[in-house]
């Protein structure tokens, strides 16, 4: 099973190491936590280990402090039954682990170990937190769009600084979507409902079930909802308003294909506009790119710069050794500059592999900050914690922090500042 061999294999043992060793210099200001949460499936008895992206989930975090990393952790999330292992994120001064499709998150505390099941936004219905819960940086409010299967609505849940519920809104749906993710902006809520869904508990592409985009105020209301062409949505690099219209990034891809086969998806980076009455598609980048992310404090506003990682040997002239040219992940990030309509490529070796990059803000400026991601090092059969500066993306690593054992690639994560 190729989601089990190689840089996606799982680990059997937690592992715990201090002062890792480091090349180059870690930045004195970067003082935190970078976790990141993926699949890490304990055997051939898990029934669902032939599906990348499922499994029990395991956090791999690196605390650095003073120019110093102090320790490397990976922790499975211990909860019963399917693990939350899509996402990590901090919400009123706690941090939790998400899962999608109505599974509950769970707390973790300072040291990655399981504090246990959080119901964080929980509602009546059972409800929580979304795999991708955005914060908006201006308010500490917690917004997320969670999905049920067998439920033929979706919940639109905002969660104040404090970690109280303070609004629900429930969106008719036809069926159970998969959405996966949504779009923020400072007044509206974007979702999408497309061909991919579920057929009672399965989740599988749907020929006949039509895409369209619904664009709702954030106070809850009506969904106006605008077809568009069969197309599946991966994820959301921002959103905002631009007058009368709704500006949403993301990266998308064309159907049909196998949902427990993301090597078979050729994603790209797209603008959509979405004026009161039809949608403008723009296509920002087309090489295979997955994963993006934006400096935080620009989320649901105005911005310029984008990152993502590559996914597909088109148009990079890097691929990891053994892995095929359509597989989910490759080794170059890219960094797009949306102002200029330009991207630059930061490779890394040839048979190294690299997933979602995340931005650690030092300053105020909108790309006054870092990278860091992990990166997959064969010929160590382990992986390194890189960091790129921002403002030199194509130029070397600021440091390279040398963990103990490989970092299986996965999902998604953040980095925690210290409060």
């Amino acid at each position: 099973m190729k989601y089990l061999e190689g840089p996606f294999a799982p680990l059997t043992e937690e592992v715990t190491a201090y002062d890792l060793p480091v090349t180059g210099r870690i930045p004195a200001e970067l003082n935190g936590r970078y976790l990141r949460n993926g699949p890490n499936p304990l055997g051939a008895e898990d029934p669902i280990v032939h599906i990348w992206g499922m499994g029990q989930g395991m956090v791999h975090g690196v605390r650095l402090r003073d120019g110093r990393a102090e320790w490397y952790r990976n922790r499975f999330v211990r909860t019963p039954g399917f693990a939350p292992m899509v996402h990590v994120i901090e919400h009123a001064q706690r941090t939790f682990v998400l899962a999608e499709g109505g599974l509950p998150p769970a707390e973790l505390d300072e040291e990655l170990n399981t504090v246990g099941v959080c119901e964080l936004g929980g509602t009546a219905e059972g409800f929580t937190a979304g795999a991708h819960s955005k914060h908006d940086p201006l308010t500490g409010e917690l917004h997320s769009l969670s999905y049920m299967p067998g439920r033929d609505f979706v919940q639109y849940l905002v969660t104040d600084a404090g970690g109280s519920v303070v609004q629900t809104t429930a969106i008719p749906m036809t069926r159970t979507p998969f959405m996966h993710d949504f779009a923020l902006t400072e007044e509206h809520v974007v979702l999408w409902d497309t061909p991919l869904g579920f057929d009672g508990f399965e989740c599988r592409w749907l020929p006949g079930h039509p895409t369209r985009v619904g664009v709702m105020p954030r106070s809850g209301g009506d969904v106006r909802w605008l077809d568009i062409g069969p197309i599946h949505v991966s994820h959301t690099l921002n959103a905002y308003d631009d007058g009368d219209s709704v500006v949403v990034d993301l990266v998308t891809a064309e159907g049909p294909f196998d949902p427990a086969d993301p090597g078979a998806i050729r994603p790209t980076l797209d603008r959509w506009t979405i004026t009161p009455d039809r949608i403008h598609q723009q296509r920002i980048d087309d090489r295979p790119q997955d994963f993006p992310r934006v400096n935080e404090a620009r989320t649901s506003r105005p911005y310029r710069y984008g990152y993502s990682a590559a996914t597909a040997l088109y148009g990079i002239p890097f691929v990891p050794e053994g892995m095929p040219p359509d597989d989910a992940f490759t080794n170059a990030l890219v960094k797009h500059d949306l102002e200029r309509g330009t991207a630059e490529v930061h490779g890394f070796g040839r048979d190294e592999a690299v997933g979602e990059a995340v931005f650690a803000a030092v300053g105020l400026g909108e790309d006054e900050g870092y990278l860091l991601t992990y990166v997959h090092n064969p010929r160590r059969n382990a992986s390194d914690l890189v960091i790129l500066s921002a403002q030199d993306f194509t130029g070397e690593p600021v440091a390279r922090v040398h963990l103990p054992v490989r970092v299986p690639l996965g999902l998604h994560g953040n980095w925690l500042p210290d409060r």
